[in-house]
């Protein structure tokens, strides 16, 4: 009875990754024409670039990258609405713990440590 089950799984796997595998016969979203218009703007394109001089390609490098910068810095405020905020919290802290003692080197300073802190709290405490 195991067997069977198995084997049935086993075909029910196979027939479903061969019905996923199969040709999908819808027709493609864009027509001949707008393939064609497609084309003709890349090659436009193209040999617009291979026309220009290094120094505007250079500039168009960096206005390329420009924008990219300013689409990431608008990604990241929408991503971190309340940032300016966070940094502000976080520079509290840090300036908060600034203000923490230094840990002591070994245990020989500790001890040391100990000693003057018994003393100065006093021989009742």
């Amino acid at each position: 009875m195991n067997k069977l089950l198995a084997a049935l799984i086993a075909s029910a796997f196979a027939l479903g990754s061969v019905a996923a595998m199969a040709d999908d016969k819808t027709p493609s979203k864009t027509t001949p024409e707008e393939q064609a218009k497609m084309k003709a703007e890349r090659e436009a394109a193209k040999t617009a670039k291979a026309q220009m001089t290094p120094e505007e390609k250079n500039a168009a490098k960096k206005a390329k990258r420009k924008q990219k910068l300013q689409e990431e810095a608008q990604i990241e405020k929408v991503g971190q609405p309340n940032a300016p905020a966070k940094t502000e919290a976080m520079q509290k802290a840090l300036a908060a713990t600034k203000a923490d003692p230094k840990p002591l080197p070994d245990a020989k300073a500790k001890q040391e440590a100990l000693k003057e802190t018994t003393k100065k709290a006093g021989p009742g405490q």
